[in-house]
């Protein structure tokens, strides 16, 4: 019987994960499927004159006229951004320069690079010091 009980417990122990981890991919998946994939002209609508953060470690201000200020562990890095062919590319002069597919959904933000690299994800806000 106490074989039985210890079984009952580990099948139903394994089910219990199954359910979980079914209705967390499901979760997942819908939450993907909410942001929404801009254009270039969708890009430069939404990107200029706001800034792109993680609302604790970092942002990045996407200025107007073209000039990207980044702020992260107490330094500032000046550069330029510019949509290319239905792309955000931002430019440094360091080697991690690139271009990311983006993808919005509400205020939340997803980047894709269109080569090596981490998707970066962050929230799309008003700039905090408004120069």
């Amino acid at each position: 019987m106490i074989r039985f009980r210890n079984g009952m417990k580990t099948s139903l122990k394994m089910l219990a994960a199954a359910i979980v981890a079914s209705i967390s991919a499901e979760i997942g998946a819908s939450a993907a499927d909410d942001f929404q994939r801009l254009s270039g002209k969708q890009l430069r609508a939404k990107i200029s004159g706001m800034q792109l953060t993680d609302e604790v470690h970092w942002r990045d201000v996407y200025d107007r006229d073209g000039a990207l200020r980044s702020y992260a562990d107490g330094k500032e890095r000046i550069g330029k951004w510019a949509v290319e062919k239905d792309q955000l590319c931002v430019y440094f002069k360091e080697p991690d320069d690139g271009c990311y597919e983006v993808s919005l959904s509400g205020n939340r933000i997803q980047m894709k690079p269109s080569g090596l690299g981490l998707t970066i994800e962050g929230f799309l806000q008003t700039p905090t010091d408004r120069n």
